[in-house]
Parts: structure tokens; C-alpha cells; sequence
């Protein structure tokens, strides 16, 4: 009788998987690193560190080179894979979660995620950086935080509603040209036919939802959660009678918040106002 061991065989990266996907088509079309930037204008040390592994560009290249490659799409489902692996644990959970969902709903006491340009994202993201793998962190944690945002543009959409509190819209980030663009940017997704952007006021008062995030959603065979966060903590709730709980808390916020239409002229308020500023 043959006994055979069991060898424990590391799973490979999303990353890798994508870079070694990369050298594979390159080197099929028969291009070195150099013919192949100058055939796709992207520098050849940048093409090399995507090929291994050192860095996870964004969507627009991997769509590019699938057109260049006419691979129908492959590397950017690849892509998607490499880049949820950028999240913790928890939060990889949560955005697995998000791409499928039908129905989300959110409260931030800033800017959220789902509505950040990416200068907005870079300077919340980078804080005080001094070496190049750390800059180099910061940019995947960028590529990842603006991938999450394909969630607006899915077909069919899902149905987002979005609570901001005021101080998101008053607390400026970046220079006066980053925060025009971030609160034009605001009105803009307010206005795309399946979101709903309501604006907490400072009028409201005190509030239950101050300590952090909220956020609910809804899967289409009816499964919910509840994920929080705040104050250097992270919860994904499952539980229904906890889900119950959140949405609960959740509308009593909603109830506080403008009106939608009141909200977006509320927003242009504070773009008028930053103008003249």
C-alpha cells in the first residue's frame, strides 16, 4: 500500500496571479518589457513591478492592456481579485459583499469611500509618508478605495442611499482646487438616477450616529449585514436581530437628515460658499 503525504501548498496571490498572467500574454506576443512599453507608452520599470507582483495598478491600465491583448476582459477580472486582497480581513468580507449587493446603505461622518475623487483619497489615505513602500501602499490602498466605486456604475445598479453629516461637507481636504472638485463631484453622483445623497445638518444636533460608519446591505436572496466603524475598531454584524437594530438606527438618522432635493442645493450652497471663500 502506497501512502501518500499531504503537502500543504501555499495558495497563490491575486497578485501574483495577475503578474504572472502578464508575462505569460507578453511573452506569447513575443515583446520584451521594452518593446512593450513603447507599443503601450507605459514605462517599462512600472510594466516589470506589475508583472511581479510589486505593485497592482489601476482599472484603466488593466483594461487597456486587455484591449491590446484582445483578451475579452481577463485581466481585469484578475484585477478585481488583486485588489480586494489590499483590505484586512474584515474589510475584504465587507467588499466582497458590496460588489454583489442590491441594495446598500450608508452613513459616514465624512466624505465616504463610494463618493471620493482620488486626490480626496490619496491625502486621506497618505498621511505622513517618508519612504517609497510606503507611498507605494498608499497608492494600492488608493487603486483599491476608487475600485470600490464600481458599485455606482454595475448593471443593473444597485440601490444606494447615502447619509453625509455636514461636518464632511465643511472639513476641507487638499488644496482649494482638490475640494472643488471633491464637493462638484458629490453633485454629480446626487444626481445619477439610483442614489439618494441625504445631508445631516449641524441643525440636527447631537446625534446616535457620531461615533463612526454605518453601513447595510441588502443581497438579492434577501441576506443582509450590518458592517460598523470607528474609533480604530470594525464589526461586521450577520445576526438579523442586529441588522434589525442597525437599520433601525440608520432611519432615525435618515429622519433627521435634509431631503434629497434639499440636500443637493444644500451642497451647492457650500460649493457657492467655498467659491466666494
Amino acid at each position: 500500500m502506497t501512502e501518500v503525504a499531504e503537502v500543504e501548498v501555499e495558495a497563490e496571490s491575486g497578485r501574483a496571479a495577475l503578474g504572472r498572467a502578464l508575462k505569460f500574454l507578453r511573452e506569447q506576443a513575443g515583446l520584451s518589457l521594452g518593446q512593450l512599453a513603447e507599443k503601450t507608452r507605459y514605462d517599462k520599470s512600472y510594466l516589470y513591478r506589475l508583472e511581479t507582483g510589486k505593485r497592482l495598478s489601476k482599472l484603466a491600465v488593466m483594461e487597456d492592456l486587455d484591449r491590446f491583448y484582445k483578451t475579452g476582459g481577463l485581466l481585469v477580472e484578475l484585477w478585481k481579485v488583486a485588489r480586494r486582497e489590499v483590505f484586512k480581513d474584515k474589510y475584504k468580507e465587507v467588499v466582497r459583499l458590496e460588489l454583489t449587493a442590491c441594495i446598500i446603505h450608508l452613513f459616514s461622518p465624512g466624505i465616504p469611500g463610494l463618493l471620493q475623487t482620488e486626490d480626496v483619497a490619496r491625502e486621506l489615505l497618505s498621511g505622513a509618508q517618508e519612504t517609497e513602500s510606503e507611498t507605494d501602499s498608499v497608492e494600492e490602498q488608493v487603486i483599491a478605495r476608487l475600485g470600490r466605486q464600481q458599485a455606482l456604475y454595475r448593471n443593473p445598479a444597485p440601490s444606494i442611499r447615502i447619509i453625509m453629516d455636514e461636518y464632511g461637507l465643511r472639513r476641507q481636504v487638499g488644496d482649494a482646487k482638490v475640494w472643488e472638485a471633491q464637493l462638484e463631484h458629490l453633485i454629480e453622483i446626487a444626481e445619477l438616477p439610483m442614489v439618494t445623497l441625504q445631508v445631516l445638518p449641524f441643525s440636527a444636533g447631537a446625534h446616535h450616529l457620531m461615533d463612526g460608519s454605518l453601513m447595510l446591505m441588502w443581497q438579492e436572496d434577501g441576506s443582509a449585514v450590518a458592517y460598523t466603524e470607528g474609533n480604530r475598531c470594525a464589526e461586521l454584524r450577520e445576526e438579523p436581530t442586529d441588522v434589525v437594530r442597525a437599520r433601525l438606527s440608520y432611519d432615525r438618522g435618515r429622519d433627521l437628515a435634509l431631503p434629497p432635493p434639499d440636500s443637493i442645493a444644500f451642497i451647492r450652497g457650500v460649493l457657492k460658499e467655498f467659491r466666494g471663500s
